[in-house]
């Protein structure tokens, strides 16, 4: 041990003799400081670079958490319904159809007695036999009851009408979340009735079934889910197109509307067979004539509300 000290020492005198110096180096490094890439000629624009999170492609609903949050971000708009499709805008209480949608609405209440049941797809099987009827109208009447909350969503991107008949504009929209184009708050749309919510569908474009499969329809259903007791989402008809099909996977049930006397029994069985998998909740008979029925009779009787002649309110 002696001889080591002494060749250490022996070292140290002879780098000292030549002027050198002992370094010592730390035992563990700092962790370096990470680069931020600045934006390409920056500076020379004199405009700062923007912050990585307003340049991620994937909406974010930020920090809000509450309903209360939402309202005050969420500014209410101008809406001018269809008053005749749009049941419960209509300051009459009492017109055909209505009664029918309340009946609805219990029957959906029973059924998340038993299962979870908040968001509610409404497809069809081919278009025209009233789903988006069926959806906007349900989503008011489940409003009417104090202190719920619903968000209807235009998930139709091949054929959206819900913002027509709500009288409201078409984008920004489900199309531009979807794009990372913009966030929740920006396709966020609020009206006269209190707590219903609207998405429009926004803008056409040519790859609808690429869009709805591309996981940003999830992602924004689970960030807005804890914020409403109900979500409708009106889908395209099931058998011309695979849309609904896939919007089903993020759905709780799905509810099938057939049009009375226009829908082929086989279309609506092959609609049925595309949710083998999927929870239906139930079917709506569209377009029913009034009076057809012997119970609507006896209630429009009893209650002295006269039947309306056609059938194009009913649900």
């Amino acid at each position: 041990m002696s001889r080591i000290h002494e060749a250490l020492k022996r070292a140290e005198q002879e780098r000292a003799a030549q002027g050198g110096t002992t370094q010592h180096l730390p035992a563990e490094m700092p962790p370096s400081e990470p680069v931020v890439p600045q934006a390409p000629h920056a500076e020379a624009s004199g405009a700062a670079a923007a912050p990585a999170e307003s340049r991620s492609p994937m909406p974010s609903l930020g920090g809000a958490s509450t309903f209360e949050t939402l309202m005050a971000r969420c500014t209410p708009g101008v809406w001018t319904p269809d008053l005749k499709t749009m049941l419960f805008f209509n300051p009459d209480e009492h017109l055909p159809g209505t009664e029918e949608f309340r009946t609805l609405r219990s029957r959906l209440y029973q059924l998340r007695e038993r299962q979870p049941l908040k968001k509610v797809l409404v497809t069809s099987s081919l278009p025209k036999e009233g789903k988006s009827f069926v959806a906007a109208n349900l989503a008011q009447v489940m409003v009417r009851q104090h202190g719920r909350r619903a968000l209807l969503i235009d998930a139709d991107l091949r054929g959206a009408r819900l913002h027509t008949a709500l009288g409201t504009p078409a984008t920004p929209g489900l199309v531009e979340y979807l794009s990372g184009e913009t966030d929740e708050f920006s396709i966020l749309q609020r009206g006269p009735m209190e707590n219903l919510f609207f998405v429009p569908s926004g803008r056409v474009v040519s790859n609808p079934a690429e869009l709805v499969a591309n996981g940003r329809f999830k992602f924004l259903l689970s960030r807005l889910e804890s914020l409403f007791d109900w979500i409708i989402i009106d889908s395209p008809p099931a058998v011309p197109v695979s849309d609904a099909s896939l919007l089903a996977n993020f759905c709780d049930g799905v509810l099938m509307v057939v049009r009375s006397n226009a829908t082929p029994f086989d279309v609506a069985r092959k609609a049925r067979q595309e949710f083998q998998d999927k929870s239906l909740i139930g079917v709506v008979l569209n377009g029913i004539e009034a009076g057809s029925s012997p119970y609507s009779q006896y209630y429009y009787a009893a209650y002295g509300r006269p039947a309306g002649k056609d059938g194009q309110g009913k649900a």
